[in-house]
C-alpha cells in the first residue's frame, strides 16, 4: 500500500508541467529563478578522482558520499565493468540524487557507466555537475524509457531543460555517459558519441555526483573526475 501510494505521489508531481527551454516542443513562459551565488572554492587537483566501489563495504556508502534522496548503497553485480562491486540506487523518490565527495570543480570531466536495470516510471541515470546543493545544480541525463539524453539545470528545485536529443539507451546493459564542461559549454556523450551540447552560465563551479529518477533502479560503476588538459 505504501509503494502504491508513493508511485501515485511521483505520478501528479510528473503531471506538474516543466520549464523547457531549447530543444523542446513547448515553452512554459515563468520568470527563471535567480540562485544564490556560490561561495565554493575550486579545488585544485590535477590527479583524476575514481570511484570504483569495490573496496567499499556491500550495502553501504561510499566513503565521502553525501545522500540528497533515494537509497543508495554498494552491491555486487556479476556483470560490472569492474568486478565485483557498484553503486546502486534501488528505491522510488522524485528525485534521487548523491555527491561523491567534497572536491569542487571548475571545469571537469566526469564520465561513468551505468546500467538502467528496471522502472515503470523511469528507468534513468545521470550525472549532476557544478553542484551547489540539492536543488542547485546541472545534470547530463540518459533515460531507457524515453530513448534520449538532455541537459538540464535546477535552480532552486525548479528543473529547466537546456537541450534534449533523441538516441536509444538500452536497459539491462552497461553503457558509458560522460559529460565535459569547459566554461559556459557542456557537452554530452553516450559510448562516447557527442549527443547533446549547450551552453550555460548560471553556475561555474561545484561537486560532482550521481542521479536517477522516480522508481528507476539504476547501477553505476567507474566514475571518473578531472579537469580538462
Amino acid at each position: 500500500m505504501l509503494q502504491h501510494l508513493k508511485i501515485l505521489h511521483l505520478l501528479l508531481y510528473f503531471l506538474v508541467p516543466v520549464i523547457m527551454v531549447a530543444g523542446c516542443t513547448s515553452t512554459t513562459v515563468m520568470t527563471t529563478p535567480t540562485p544564490t551565488p556560490s561561495t565554493m572554492a575550486p579545488t585544485s587537483t590535477l590527479i583524476p578522482l575514481q570511484w570504483t566501489f569495490d573496496t567499499d563495504p556491500v550495502g553501504e556508502l561510499p566513503q565521502g558520499a553525501t545522500v540528497f534522496s533515494g537509497n543508495w548503497l554498494v552491491r555486487a553485480e556479476s556483470d560490472a565493468p569492474s568486478t565485483p562491486n557498484t553503486l546502486c540506487q534501488i528505491e522510488t523518490a522524485i528525485f534521487p540524487a548523491m555527491t561523491l565527495s567534497d572536491t569542487v570543480f571548475t571545469d571537469v570531466i566526469v564520465s561513468t557507466h551505468f546500467k538502467p536495470i528496471s522502472g515503470s516510471i523511469d528507468r534513468a541515470a545521470g550525472i549532476i555537475f557544478r553542484v551547489q546543493d540539492e536543488n542547485n545544480y546541472y545534470i547530463l541525463r540518459a533515460n531507457a524509457l524515453e530513448n534520449n539524453v538532455d541537459i538540464r539545470k535546477y535552480v532552486d528545485g525548479i528543473r529547466i531543460t537546456l537541450k534534449i536529443t533523441s538516441i536509444e539507451v538500452l536497459t539491462g546493459q552497461w553503457q558509458e555517459l560522460r559529460v565535459e564542461v569547459v566554461g559556459s559549454q557542456i557537452q554530452g556523450f553516450l559510448n562516447n558519441e557527442l549527443v547533446v551540447e549547450t551552453s550555460d552560465d548560471t553556475f561555474q563551479s561545484g561537486k560532482i555526483g550521481l542521479w536517477t529518477k522516480a522508481d528507476s533502479v539504476t547501477c553505476f560503476d567507474d566514475v571518473e573526475a578531472r579537469t580538462p588538459l
